[in-house]
């Protein structure tokens, strides 16, 4: 069937991306805030969101600096993270038209779980217009808020700094509950993955970066191998 073609234009693309917006901005000034007790500098803390725009990623580098992680661990862990970007970008492209593959790596750098969100739910095909806008407004606002984050933090208390450390298991328990409500799955997995992390850092001694690599990889094989059969009934 010939998909309906809708003509989004920048401004439905900057309406759609203010609600991400709000949601965007206290997490980037949390980050901010955390960059700063890292003892980064503000252009590193604030080129830190520039390049790498991705929020749990961001997030699980700054926490895996403060414990004194290599770049390996770093760059492998957030690579791990962030491979979920690739079943989004290919779920976007499809949807996308030819006259718009030159910005298609500008497109994919700007696809978030949000912008994703947001762009999967319109109906039609989506225009570079519209996708552009729409991550344009996630990424400045992301950008911004961390950089005010950073300054902000200077002038708080120690105390107040300190007490972000939380954010970032905060953040993960907010993507984690809902999907637990859901199915039982995701809380297998997750006690999974928390056993399997505290094992190769406290009895085999492995450092913190790497292991959580092996949890990641070692879970998501077990979960391929425990939830295969119900995944395709579920999928028939």
């Amino acid at each position: 069937m010939k998909r309906e073609r809708i003509k989004y234009s920048y401004s439905n693309g900057f309406i759609d991306g203010l609600p991400i917006v709000i949601g965007f901005v206290p997490i980037a000034m949390t980050f901010g805030i955390l960059a700063k007790t890292c003892s980064i500098s503000l252009l590193e803390g604030i080129l830190f969101s520039v390049l790498v725009f991705a929020g749990a990623s961001q997030f699980i580098a700054l926490n895996l600096l403060m414990v004194g992680a290599g770049i390996g661990e770093i760059i492998v862990t957030t690579l791990l993270v962030n491979m979920r970007h690739m079943l989004m970008s290919a779920s976007l492209a499809s949807r996308l038209t030819k006259d718009m593959k030159k910005w298609s790596p500008l497109i994919a750098f700007g696809i978030t779980d949000e912008t994703f969100s947001v762009s999967s739910f319109k109906h039609g095909t989506l225009t570079k217009e519209y996708m552009l806008s729409l991550e344009f407004i996630a990424y400045l606002s992301w950008v911004g808020g961390a950089a005010l984050g950073y300054i902000v933090g200077g002038i708080l208390p120690d105390i107040v700094k300190a007490s972000m450390g939380v954010a970032l298991y905060a953040m993960f328990a907010a993507i984690l509950i809902p999907e637990v409500k859901k199915s039982n799955k995701a809380l297998i997995l997750a006690c999974l993955s928390g056993v399997t992390n505290t094992v190769c850092k406290y009895i085999l001694i492995i450092p913190q970066g790497w292991s959580i690599v092996i949890s990641i990889v070692l879970v998501s094989l077990l979960g391929v191998y425990l939830f295969r059969e119900q995944e395709v009934k579920e999928y028939e």
